[in-house]
């Protein structure tokens, strides 16, 4: 009676004067062992031992490759061969069902030398032991030979469609999150958006490179947005998974392989300027660790000590009255200017005070606000003009990038350069290429609603006391982030700079200077704006 237990078949006791055998049937993939080969070789190997006169004590069936890894249930069969008090005969239908390489020669070969095992191939019809003269060696030999040359071929054609893959854009693993892997009426293997979880992922970028969030905030964040991963359980994301996202550049359209960047075929989740931004909160996270970085203090991160150049620290300090009750007060830690080993504390109330009376310094008279508002819609003629020749010249240098990938191809082809070197170029131009692409289809975009978004920048500006007033901790992070470039705390004094157009627009009452402030550098001040 047949007894399986984890693949192993085994068969009754031989008699006396039988001839021991155990039967090898082996497929390299799970798909192969879903079919026919099992069966079918166990099915040629029974009627050869019944032909040889052999009685099979196990049948062997081994699911993996013979090329890769550490083949544990060939290794397996070893140590029970070894564990025989008899020969036995090893009985394969081909040698590469056997062995596809040379590793495991000396091993079989010091078991047929002490007699302990036969080789019995049935396709190629021939046996392999102690006495075996040395042409069926040779015959041994020869077929492990073909066997091998058969896997490295196998390995070249592999890697040269692949190679062709990447060169089409095509990517060949699983698609990151956000995305899903699907084939089509063809079969052809593509990637697509993944509906219902892009627009989660794409809200992950967004949300973080506003610099107010922490790595380990946005996780939380994923959990309250219901993101799960597209594995068989469907459970929520873990850290590292948060830090692979932010750091994949597919979502933006390349792809990194064996630490070289491509550019790929499928539609982009976000831009590159978003993806460059969270690269940019990344990075700094990274190079100033802040000791209260999980309390949600409003300039966390946010401003440095001017006397040493150190990040301002944050602390909280809870006092009781008289009369019983309790407060809490946050101070911020600075260090003296005049004893620069000497640390100050500041009351945050002090500093904020600070950044309100700067903020009013940007309000309008409402009438004013609506001047200039109808003023650079009526003059967006002019952005029009300077955006049709910012492409035009964009799309001139996108020609000379596309003319240096084609004369880079022709060096390559007359051996005028090596193939390392190619890549290397064509890489370099490949990102070029796809950085000015990018820029074009952000002039073409911002050609309508450039006028627009510096309206809602002026608005913005015009009610910046009074949003950071009366909003909670994260908006007054965000204003700060979007208004002030640099803040620095020189002893209780808060030092700033702001970014453009804000600068511009600080102690500006009169509407004669927005007329030169709007057309003196269009270039110079939509780069400004957009970015």
């Amino acid at each position: 009676m047949t007894k399986s237990i984890n693949n192993i078949v085994d068969f009754r006791r031989p008699s006396a004067n039988a001839k021991a055998a155990i039967i090898l049937v082996r497929v390299s993939t799970k798909e192969q062992e879903e079919g026919y080969s099992l069966d079918a070789q166990r099915h040629r190997l029974n009627l050869y031992c019944e032909r040889r006169e052999l009685e099979v004590l196990r049948v062997f069936e081994i699911v993996e490759s013979s090329t890769v890894g550490e083949r544990k249930k060939f290794m397996e069969m070893i140590r029970y061969v070894e564990q025989l008090k008899q020969p036995v005969a090893i009985v394969a239908d081909k040698v590469d069902r056997v062995q596809r390489s040379f590793r495991e020669f000396p091993l079989l070969d010091n078991l047929i030398c002490q007699g302990k095992i036969e080789l019995h191939f049935n396709t190629e019809n021939y046996t392999i032991h102690r006495e075996s003269a040395s042409q069926e060696r040779m015959m041994w030999s020869m077929g492990v030979i073909m066997a091998q040359s058969y896997v490295d071929s196998l390995r070249d054609n592999v890697k040269r469609a692949i190679d062709q893959k990447i060169r089409n854009g095509e990517f060949t693993g699983m698609a990151p999150l956000g995305y899903v892997n699907v084939r089509d009426e063809r079969g052809r293997a593509n990637i697509i958006i993944d509906e219902s979880r892009a627009v989660l992922v794409r809200r992950l970028f967004e949300d973080y490179a506003t610099g107010l969030y922490t790595l380990g905030q946005m996780l939380k964040k994923t959990k309250e947005w219901g993101l799960i991963n597209r594995t068989r359980l469907k459970k929520h994301l873990v850290p590292s998974h948060i830090h692979k996202i932010i750091n994949n550049p597919f979502y933006y359209g390349e792809m990194r392989i064996k630490d070289q960047i491509y550019s790929h075929r499928y539609e982009p989740l976000i831009s590159r300027d978003l993806w460059e931004d969270c690269q940019a909160v990344l990075h700094g996270w990274k190079k100033k660790p802040f000791k209260w970085g999980g309390k949600d203090f409003v300039f966390r991160g946010l401003i440095t000590c001017a006397t040493t150049g150190k990040m301002v620290t944050a602390s909280t300090q809870k006092k009781t009255y008289s009369n019983g009750e309790t407060g809490e007060w946050t101070y911020l830690i600075g260090y003296d200017p005049k004893e620069p080993s000497k640390k100050i504390w500041v009351r945050e109330e002090k500093v904020l005070d600070q950044v309100i009376a700067i903020l009013g310094r940007l309000q309008m008279e409402p009438e004013l606000l609506e001047k200039v508002k109808a003023y650079i819609r009526q003059t967006a003629h002019t952005e029009h003009d300077f955006l049709r020749r910012s492409i035009i010249e964009l799309q001139k240098e996108q020609t000379q990038l596309q003319s240096r990938m084609a004369t880079l191809m022709d060096l390559l082809l007359d051996g005028a350069i090596e193939r390392s070197d190619y890549e290397e170029k064509r890489n370099t131009l490949r990102t070029k290429l796809a950085k000015v692409a990018d820029r074009i289809k952000a002039q073409q975009a911002g050609d309508d609603n450039f006028s627009e978004t510096l309206v809602s920048i002026i608005t913005l500006a015009a009610r910046a006391k009074e949003l950071f007033t009366g909003s909670n901790i994260l908006t007054k992070r965000g204003i700060l982030r979007c208004v002030f470039s640099n803040l620095s705390l020189n002893g209780t004094t808060l030092c700033y700079s702001l970014k453009k157009p804000f600068d511009m627009m600080l102690d500006c009452p009169d509407f004669a200077k927005w007329r030169p402030l709007r057309d003196s550098n269009p270039c110079y001040y939509r780069e400004r704006v957009m970015s």
